[in-house]
């Protein structure tokens, strides 16, 4: 399931964003993450800015969800 927004594509999304996005959109952030195989603890705690997604399953998330750019794009 893609996310019910179009993705940004020179500056990420802020959290608040994120959760405004969906919001509008009416889809439950844990219904996002349960159907894409994500923990939804990891996506509250993305969309909420607790933790940055640096690495691994938090990276790919944020990429997803907007919060990040991809390498590739940017390069």
């Amino acid at each position: 399931m893609q996310v019910p927004y179009a993705l940004p594509k020179t500056k990420p999304y802020t959290h608040e964003q994120v959760k405004a996005l969906f919001k509008k959109a009416g889809i439950p952030i844990a219904q996002w993450a349960k159907k894409n195989n994500f923990p939804v603890n990891r996506v509250y705690l993305l969309t909420n800015g607790l933790i940055k997604g640096n690495y691994g399953v938090s990276h790919d998330i944020a990429i997803k969800l907007g919060l990040k750019i991809p390498e590739i794009q940017v390069a």
